[in-house]
């Protein structure tokens, strides 16, 4: 295997057409940014299509390769709605100025509370010598970016209902 495997589960409490809505809507985008404490943020939302760059405190395992901060892309494609209301959507996720990239996708189905998103994804630091011990080091904060989400998502569709 190229890189270290991660996956991680969403459960949200609503039907799955009103959580594709919230992962495309700009104003939530932006509050996870600002839930995160990013530094600065931007949001790009196109459709089904989104983008986010985050710039954050590195962590200290890793100032010596970034600096005092790190700037994380998140780039998103969600399908169309399925008759069931499922989507999938292709996701990378970058660092800009280092190798380092995760590829993966989203499944967002009708399951568990109301709708449940999966994600599986290749996380890869090219570095030689370090790279696997980076991959391990970023791997947590990878996973707490997206039990971020679900708090400030759960908060969310409470408002909105």
């Amino acid at each position: 295997m190229d890189g270290m495997q991660l996956t991680a589960q969403q459960d949200f409490a609503a039907q799955p057409s009103h959580v594709a809505a919230m992962l495309t809507d700009r104003a939530f985008l932006e509050k996870v940014c600002v839930a995160s404490e990013a530094e600065k943020h931007s949001v790009t939302v196109n459709g089904a299509h989104t983008t986010v760059s985050r710039t954050l405190p590195a962590p200290s395992s890793i100032t010596k390769f970034t600096g005092s901060t790190i700037t994380i892309v998140e780039d998103l494609a969600w399908s169309e709605a399925a008759a069931d209301g499922s989507r999938t959507a292709a996701f990378t996720l970058t660092v800009p100025g280092l190798p380092v990239e995760m590829l993966g996708t989203a499944r967002l189905t009708a399951a568990g509370k109301g709708t449940r998103v999966d994600y599986s994804g290749d996380l890869k630091v090219n570095i030689p010598f370090v790279g696997k011990k980076l991959e391990q080091s970023a791997a947590p904060a990878v996973l707490d970016g997206i039990g971020l989400q679900q708090r400030v998502g759960n908060d969310w569709l409470a408002e909105k209902s």
